[in-house]
């Protein structure tokens, strides 16, 4: 294993630096405008390399090592099959609440004014500053049978799928204001206007004008919340209750397996995590892709 990495390691570095010394004989040849482009892109190659394709490789790597019949009969067991449904399941729901209300929130905060509105917005952050595992036990405390919030209600909301959802919207919200807030706050009052006068109602100018433009935004915080969610462990793993079959998650299944010192199932359920969320998200890119070039359209049309 130790003679693989130092292979994949030796392959980056060289194939980092060989593009460099290209991209620097491109240069002197077309004498670009912007200098060092081929030095820095090299570097860039080097350090993605590095810290991103390096550990996803030996992930694949301590894969292929267990053979494909063990690999298999790991990630098809029922107890795992059972967690990516529960993982994906209820990421999906929390980043589609966070889409929604996201886009609420990031409305209010651009087009309204109102006192304490600087500090509604600093609120927004707080999930990226408080630790994930203090935001579970608050969580916890609020939503069982016997706190504050989960008393009042008839069902139990703590140690079940939702509140699961419910911890995953609370640290996947930022993803999504904070990415439509922006376009928000740059779009053009004037188009607003233009088909207020043309005889749109609020509904239309809103479903026509508006949100075709901070759609590709929307789906980007989608698409962060979503990842965000899918790999989250320390808020869920105490509002969960981990129990098999009904609310265990994948990343505890991995926990639990490294525990056990279980490296090769650990890497398994990794890689499949992975695979499906990579897809998932390409989707997602993909709708956003799209969505951008019909907006770029219609804009070249009016």
């Amino acid at each position: 294993m130790a003679r693989k990495l130092h292979h994949i390691l030796v392959f980056f570095i060289s194939f980092s630096f060989k593009e460099a010394r290209l991209q620097l004989k491109k240069i002197n040849k077309k004498r670009r405008v912007l200098p060092g482009f081929g030095l820095t892109f090299g570097f860039s190659i080097l350090y993605i390399g590095f810290f991103i394709f390096l550990p996803i490789s030996m992930l694949f790597l301590n894969t292929f090592d267990i053979g494909w019949t063990k690999f298999f009969k790991i990630v098809t067991d029922p107890r795992v099959m059972m967690s990516y449904k529960i993982s994906f399941g209820t990421a999906f729901m929390a980043a589609i609440i966070n889409a929604v209300f996201g886009l609420l929130i990031a409305w209010v905060l651009v087009r309204y004014k109102f006192p304490g509105k600087r500090i509604v917005d600093a609120f927004i952050d707080l999930p990226f500053a408080l630790p994930t595992a203090v935001a579970g036990i608050t969580l916890t405390t609020l939503y069982s049978q016997e706190g504050w919030v989960g008393k009042f209600f008839s069902f139990k909301i703590a140690y079940t799928p939702l509140g699961i959802i419910i911890a995953l919207t609370f640290i996947g919200l930022p993803f999504v204001v904070r990415m439509v807030q922006p376009v928000l706050e740059n779009f053009q009052t004037e188009v607003e206007e233009a088909a207020a006068s043309l005889g749109a109602n609020r509904f239309q100018i809103f479903w026509k004008v508006i949100f075709p433009g901070i759609l590709p935004a929307l789906l980007t915080g989608f698409s962060l919340a979503f990842a965000r969610s899918l790999g989250e462990y320390g808020s869920v793993v105490f509002i969960s209750g981990n129990m098999p079959m009904k609310t265990e998650i994948t990343p505890l299944l991995i926990m639990t397996k490294l525990e056990q010192y279980d490296y090769a199932g650990a890497t398994a359920l990794a890689v499949v995590l992975l695979i499906i969320s990579f897809l998932l998200l390409l989707i997602i890119s993909i709708f956003q892709r799209y969505a951008n070039r019909a907006f770029d359209l219609e804009g070249g049309k009016n």
